[in-house]
């Protein structure tokens, strides 16, 4: 069974740092892209960032660029979010999701072609 865990999330003051986890479990996640969307209140899901797991290519959302890192532990099966600068406009459910192999650099910020999600850890930002 396919677990993705994320954690980190909580309240922090604009301008500060958080860092999220996604703990992956259940399958061999070598060959997948790993991503992070997030959800603010009455509105749609978001991209935010994605890494090939075998590659560490990295893609990112314009929103986001200069700000966030992703990055993954091959031997934790561990993908990271570090949030720089945070801002309130960064205040959302942060979602973890899991691809099974390659997707076309248009496609990577689409909800739709991710097979697998966490359960999201929520991320305040207070002015």
């Amino acid at each position: 069974q396919v677990q993705l865990v994320e954690s980190g999330g909580g309240l922090v003051q604009a301008g500060g740092s958080l860092r999220l986890s996604c703990a992956a479990s259940g399958r061999t996640f070598s060959s997948d892209v790993m991503a992070w969307f997030r959800q603010a209140p009455g509105k749609e899901r978001d991209f935010v960032a994605a890494i090939s797991w075998n590659t560490g290519r990295t893609f990112y959302a314009d929103s986001v660029k200069g700000r966030f890192t992703i990055s993954r532990d091959n031997g934790k099966n561990t993908v990271y979010l570090q949030m720089n600068s945070l801002k309130p406009e960064d205040t959302a459910v942060y979602y973890c999701a899991a691809r099974p192999g390659a997707v076309s650099v248009n496609m990577v910020g689409a909800p739709s072609v991710y097979n697998y999600w966490g359960q999201g850890t929520q991320v305040t930002v207070s002015s």
